[in-house]
């Protein structure tokens, strides 16, 4: 990466219109970015198969950009997967547009930095890979989805496809629907680690009948980090007359993909997980020709039938949150999608295969590894060991947050890392699981 790419990177790739200025970066998270991007330099071969997979381990690319976050250190943070923290320089930007804001609401806020909306728009759009008549900002994949959930038409005696690893949120939206207008809310169940995608396809395939309107799948799954395979089921149920809603929470930002790679009409994601943004950022992206189909949370204005803003009309809002998504957009794009899917990946094997090899047959992982049907998201379960305890242990005594997971088919802990999280950090999670298997949870 050369300064020039660097500097277009950090610009959101594209010349940005003169009435709405580009964000504005802490010059010492730049100089950090750009001793990672000479490290990258310095180490990569060009043409070089594999170039992410060189980088994923190296700590003199990765300690700039762990340290372009103002953390406590005191803690160790393994549940990025709940909400990350932003870079110290987005979080910079946030609290500019606030204050810029909180000085003139009715003008800095409404008719200055509002909008800026659409520069957010159109980078997240060429990010997704669609075009930005088709990307809503919202707050969260939450908002997103129950957009779609509640906006849907259905009748009664509809039938609905979910499985029983689908976000919990979802559900009990679907459940409301369901007890609302009487549509039929079925569930099927996939094993896990899977690294077969037909069972997966398999099992949704079989769940379909006559009655089957919609399909809601999970991108990748909130529990133990399983990447379903989108394209393959949005094209069986398209095949079937069914709509398919994706649920990428946990997708976006973790590892790289586009739209036309999934084939889907419908995606709700958050950007306070990996894209790192600031908390209360999201995007719905609904396939233009579908815009009229779904109705919005809230009433849209006259006219926007057709208009992908409709669904940004919740009252309102600060301008701060996602304008701040440029800057975290940038950070993203400058370390690179593939880098950054390497290396949650060599994170998670780190602690993952080392608690294999010296777990005596204790230890399961329920996440697929070495395999293109895993990613950043890892989930442990060990024998003799409860998973709730060894959670609140890992917490109360010592530190460590993580999240101690119970579904009705497994138990354990998931451990979501992200960029800025060390080796040692790692390391001390794998050697207190091991204490805790060798001397118990006192």
């Amino acid at each position: 990466m050369d300064r020039r790419r660097f500097v277009t990177a950090m610009a959101g790739a594209s010349a940005l219109p003169a009435i709405t200025p580009s964000p504005v970066y802490a010059a010492d998270a730049i100089h950090r970015l750009l001793d990672a991007s000479r490290v990258a330099n310095d180490r990569i071969v060009p043409d070089r198969i594999g170039s992410a997979e060189q980088l994923a381990s190296d700590e003199d690319f990765w300690e700039p950009i762990q340290r372009a976050f103002e953390l406590d250190r005191t803690w160790i943070n393994l549940n990025n997967g709940g909400c990350s923290p932003a870079p110290a320089h987005v979080m910079a930007k946030l609290e500019r547009d606030l204050r810029f804001s909180n000085e003139l609401p009715v003008i800095h806020m409404w008719q200055t930095l509002e909008p800026r909306i659409e520069v957010v728009r159109r980078e997240l759009a060429q990010e997704f890979g669609c075009d930005p008549e088709e990307m809503a900002i919202t707050r969260n994949a939450s908002e997103s989805l129950i957009t779609l959930i509640y906006g849907i038409d259905l009748k009664r005696g509809d039938e609905v496809l979910i499985s029983n690893q689908n976000y919990g949120r979802m559900v009990n939206a679907w459940k409301q629907r369901a007890a609302r207008e009487g549509i039929v809310i079925k569930e099927i169940s996939f094993p896990v680690p899977c690294t077969d995608p037909q069972q997966i396809v398999d099992a949704f395939a079989a769940g379909i009948t006559s009655k089957t309107r919609v399909m809601e799948i999970t991108h990748i799954t909130n529990l133990t980090g399983q990447i379903l395979p989108v394209k393959e089921l949005v094209a069986m149920a398209k095949a079937r007359g069914v709509e398919t809603f994706v649920d990428g929470a946990h997708a976006f930002a973790q590892f790289p993909f586009t739209r036309d790679e999934l084939g889907c009409d419908y995606y709700g994601t958050s950007l306070h997980k990996w894209l790192t943004a600031p908390i209360g950022t999201g995007f719905l992206y609904v396939r233009r020709e579908k815009i009229p189909t779904i109705w919005p949370l809230m009433a849209q204005n006259p006219g926007q039938e057709k208009d992908i803003r409709k669904y940004e009309e919740i009252g309102t809002h600060p301008a701060a949150n996602h304008n701040a998504v440029a800057v975290a957009l940038a950070f993203h794009r400058t370390i690179g999608a593939e880098r950054k899917a390497a290396r949650l990946r060599f994170l998670r094997d780190r602690w993952a295969k080392r608690l294999i090899a010296e777990g005596k047959g204790r230890v399961r992982v329920l996440t697929p590894l070495d395999s293109k049907w895993g990613g950043g998201i890892g989930f442990i379960a060990v024998d003799g060991l409860d998973n709730e305890k060894l959670g609140n242990w890992l917490m109360s005594k010592y530190r460590v947050v993580q999240t101690p997971i119970s579904h009705a088919e497994f138990k354990g802990i998931r451990i979501t890392p992200n960029v800025y999280s060390t080796l040692d950090e790692i390391d001390r999670f794998s050697e207190l699981v091991m204490q805790a298997m060798k001397v118990g949870i006192a």
